[in-house]
């Protein structure tokens, strides 16, 4: 188990919102924060508070990636020619572990990181471990032959909670998953809004 695995509701809890759609977030039932003062926190946000936030949130649906992770996929994405926040969805859903939980072989981003690093995935043939490897268009990314039966993978092929999006073309049958090209962010199915804007603004003035 990564350190971060069983933390991923505390991340609901503290966005106030059900982050990836699950019906056990504890969100369902108490849409307020963790702690004795967390019904209390009903005061309007800064805008500072907003951008943060916002940063926090989309860092948390990816696994919640560390803060020198997701700067410097910031910084590629500002780099890059076109809309910044557009090109930070892209390299986000970009990433292996991404593409993993996209294509429903696994039911949590997190279970996808610790998918990808115990080697039960290969792209393009070769085993891959490294769940920040960067997909690229035509890429096929698949379950390893003596990984396709264990009880994780058939769980998330059957969850009805969440769809394979369009820029993922996958076949379960054979546990194979083409990264068809990238998405922006209306193409990702998000459970809640993300808003990537605020995050850029966030990182322009911090």
């Amino acid at each position: 188990m990564t350190k971060r695995t069983s933390a991923k509701y505390k991340i609901d809890r503290r966005m106030g919102e059900n982050i990836w759609g699950r019906p056990k977030s504890p969100v369902n039932r108490r849409e307020y924060g963790p702690g004795q003062h967390g019904q209390r926190r009903k005061g309007k946000m800064s805008d500072f508070g907003l951008q943060l936030r916002a940063k926090q949130k989309l860092k948390g649906y990816y696994g919640d990636l560390t803060e020198k992770q997701f700067r410097r996929i910031y910084s590629e994405a500002e780099r890059v020619r076109g809309d910044t926040g557009e090109n930070l969805i892209g390299l986000l859903e970009r990433r292996l572990d991404a593409v993993v939980y996209r294509a429903k072989f696994v039911p949590t981003i997190f279970a996808a990181r610790q998918f990808v690093n115990h080697g039960h995935v290969l792209v393009n043939g070769k085993r891959v471990n490294i769940p920040s490897y960067r997909v690229k268009e035509g890429d096929v990314v698949e379950v390893r032959d003596s990984s396709k039966q264990l009880a994780i993978v058939l769980e998330a092929v059957g969850l009805a909670e969440r769809d394979v999006p369009d820029y993922i073309d996958a076949d379960h049958s054979k546990m194979t998953a083409t990264f068809v090209r990238m998405p922006g962010l209306a193409d990702v199915p998000y459970a809640v809004q993300m808003e990537p804007n605020l995050v850029i603004e966030y990182y322009a003035q911090n």
